[in-house]
């Protein structure tokens, strides 16, 4: 069974609804310290709240709704002051997990990510198909205030999109299958070697890889089949986020410039 249906105590459901905006309000700061140019608009390459939002609908059902928005609000508080329009960014920053969480929930989706199928409908379910919701909202709501340019509108949407999907594929798994894990994790000792030594292997490869002129982002594969083969999803998702944050650090460098 997904999530909880009973109705929690009055004091528990606070305490879960200040828990889910916290983290959403934390994983916004954190995405918006990188963020890219795109025609007249600043967008975040990867946009981790979307997947904390997804993650969370799965482990308090739709309860932790309410979570969700009043953590996008205190977001788009900390960027600039409140109008009208915030009700559409709020909308639209809610309804994209929650359309995530009900497809997924239709298909029959397992937490545990056991199963291929699991894998494929939440690229192309809870992060392709239903972060269009906010992509379209969000970028719509830009144009129509005149704070972007009607022209801008799809190359600006594509890289909102792709950030909110971005987010969904990495963070989701993540949060989910760190959920499930138990502490400490069981396992003969040599493999802790092992998890220490590939550990070391990637802070020396991916910051090599991506710094270096010369393209060798190729070097990362052979660390993420590594780690998929050696500690199936959960290393391989760690391999993964590791790889994204670092190539995306070093493509956002360049200084940026906010929307008008």
């Amino acid at each position: 069974m997904v999530g909880n249906r009973r109705s929690p105590r009055p004091a528990v459901f606070a305490l879960e609804t200040v828990l889910v905006a916290a983290c959403y309000f934390a994983a916004g700061r954190l995405g918006l310290l990188r963020q890219l140019a795109v025609q007249d608009a600043v967008v975040t390459p990867i946009w981790p709240p979307a997947g904390v939002a997804v993650a969370f609908l799965f482990i308090f059902g739709l309860r932790a709704v309410p979570g969700i928005t009043l953590g996008a609000l205190f977001v788009v508080m900390s960027l600039a002051p409140l109008r009208i329009t915030v009700l559409g960014t709020l909308f639209g920053n809610t309804a994209g997990p929650v359309c995530a969480y009900l497809l997924l929930r239709r298909v029959g989706f397992r937490t545990d990510l056991s199963r291929l199928r699991d894998g494929v409908a939440l690229v192309f379910l809870g992060a392709l198909a239903s972060m269009l919701i906010s992509a379209s909202v969000g970028v719509g709501l830009l144009v129509l205030t005149g704070k972007l340019a009607g022209d801008s509108f799809w190359p600006v949407w594509l890289a909102w999109w792709v950030g909110d999907a971005m987010g969904v594929v990495i963070v989701t798994p993540l949060l989910l299958l760190l959920r499930r894990m138990r502490w400490p994790p069981r396992g003969p000792g040599w493999k802790w070697a092992e998890a220490t030594g590939m550990a070391l292997v990637a802070c020396l490869v991916i910051p090599v890889a991506s710094l270096s002129t010369v393209s060798m982002l190729f070097l990362i594969y052979p660390l993420l089949i590594w780690a998929a083969l050696r500690f199936q999803l959960a290393g391989s998702l760690l391999c993964a986020l590791a790889a994204s944050v670092t190539t995306t650090v070093v493509a956002t460098e360049g200084p940026a410039t906010s929307a008008g």
